[in-house]
């Protein structure tokens, strides 16, 4: 694996990384400044933020949201 890749165990299973872009996340994502967050409490959480939760637990990936037409900044 070249320089650029970097593997790890996350959550118990083997995944590949950009190494500059691990651990950003949180950075990048909007749902992380958005009022309509709330992880942990699927019944009042963004429905595409639960949504994007579940296709990243199902196939163990990290999916940060970018664009999104519900976001409301926390204030």
């Amino acid at each position: 694996m070249s320089d650029k890749f970097e593997e790890y165990e996350h959550h118990g299973v083997k995944v590949t990384v950009i190494k500059e872009v691990k651990g950003k996340h949180r950075e990048h994502c909007l749902c992380f400044s958005c009022a309509n967050f709330h992880p942990g409490a699927p019944e009042t959480n963004c429905p595409i933020a639960n949504l994007n939760y579940a296709v990243c637990l199902a196939h163990n990936v990290v999916l940060p949201v970018y664009e999104c037409p519900l976001f409301k900044e926390k204030a």
